[in-house]
């Protein structure tokens, strides 16, 4: 039901920054929550950035404040904003989608980010 596109990643040196997009259809965007996962290599994918239909922003600790997560419905499109970055942050990121209790299945392609030391 729910299309995802995401673009805007690449290499760039440890702390660097990147800004992250993606394009979202199929449904009514506005309804939904949004956030944003990533799968290193040999791990599982992990959700780092939330923004809740309450409004609220979650962050897993290891992004709290080098991360952002935002939303522009007008465009339906979802943003996360990286500075600091570090090696670790090495994954493909994904986005998603909430109805308040399940997050979308459908994964879009991802966007690779590489952060060198």
């Amino acid at each position: 039901q729910v299309q995802l596109v995401e673009s805007g990643g690449g290499l760039v040196q440890s702390g660097g920054c990147l800004r992250l997009s993606c394009s979202v259809s199929g449904i009514i965007f506005r309804n939904y929550g949004v956030g944003w996962f990533r799968q290193a290599p040999g791990k599982e994918r992990q959700l780092v950035a939330q923004l809740a239909s309450t409004g609220r922003t979650i962050y897993v600790d290891s992004v709290k404040g080098r991360f952002t997560i935002s939303r522009d419905n007008a465009k339906k499109m979802v943003y996360l904003q990286m500075s600091s970055l570090e090696p670790n942050d090495t994954a493909v990121y994904y986005c998603a989608v909430e109805d308040g209790r399940n997050w979308s299945t459908n994964w879009g392609q991802g966007t690779s980010v590489t952060v060198s030391s």
